[in-house]
């Protein structure tokens, strides 16, 4: 049975800017990628922290069905707020002393991952992790129609 991985990121150029998301889905079988997929995305006014949402969002919204995923990503803030501070959120009606950032992204990760068995993985960024680097260079290219003519 195939073992299902998202490999994600978020970039802004500013912050906030503009910015983009990326993720590396993969279906692995003994440790070989037997399938891949490429998604991107960008806005024109945002935050790293909202593009590092977007990309762990995008991954679980895009599976056809209940799966079993293993989510990587490089953010600390994402990797810690879904398993460790949302559950006070959730409590506190997605409240919290001083105000919620990101309130609707936390909701809608929430709902993105309730349908699926996640387990949550972080990586440290910019450290030469193959998949890492790839989403990495997703969000960039997701970034790259918001930055203007200095887009790359």
């Amino acid at each position: 049975m195939a073992e299902l991985f998202a490999y994600t990121d978020g970039a802004c150029s500013g912050n906030p800017g503009p910015g983009g998301w990326g993720v590396v889905l993969q279906a692995k079988e003994d440790g070989v990628v037997k399938k891949e997929r490429e998604l991107n995305g960008g806005e024109a006014d945002t935050t790293n922290n909202r593009m590092e949402l977007m990309a762990a969002i995008t991954a679980l919204e895009t599976l056809g069905r209940p799966s079993t995923i293993t989510v990587v990503t490089d953010s600390a803030y994402v990797k810690d707020g879904i398993t460790r501070w949302i559950h006070g959120w959730k409590r506190n009606g997605w409240t919290k002393k001083g105000g919620l950032k990101n309130a609707d992204l936390w909701q809608r990760l929430d709902a993105a991952a309730a349908p699926h068995r996640v387990t949550w993985e972080w990586v440290k960024g910019h450290a030469g992790h193959p998949e890492n680097e790839r989403a990495d260079e997703l969000a960039r290219r997701g970034m790259a129609p918001f930055k203007g003519n200095g887009a790359r």
